[in-house]
């Protein structure tokens, strides 16, 4: 017997943008699993909300922060090194006179 899809959730997932294989693999799932949550419909559902945060991540310019965030975080290591290295040569000239 051939495996039968909820064809109402089938256009219902389609019409939200999902490809038509993933779809009908979801669809086909939750009809003919006994399990309440089948492993294709998590699955996809996964992929979506993955998705989902990454489009919110670039609405709210995440790259760019978090870029802007490493250059300055760059800056400061090398301006504490300086200081570092500064204060080592001060204490090597004055061990050096005593």
């Amino acid at each position: 017997m051939a495996t039968k899809m909820d064809k109402k959730l089938f256009k219902q997932i389609r019409s939200l943008g999902v490809r038509k294989s993933h779809a009908r693999d979801v669809a086909e799932a939750v009809r003919n699993s006994p399990k309440s949550a089948p492993k294709a419909a998590r699955r996809v559902a996964g992929d979506l909300s993955g998705a989902v945060v990454e489009i919110q991540d670039r609405l709210n310019h995440g790259p760019e922060k978090r870029k802007a965030a490493a250059k300055k975080a760059a800056a400061t290591r090398k301006q504490k090194a300086k200081r570092r290295s500064e204060a080592a040569k001060k204490a090597a000239r004055t061990g050096a006179r005593a």
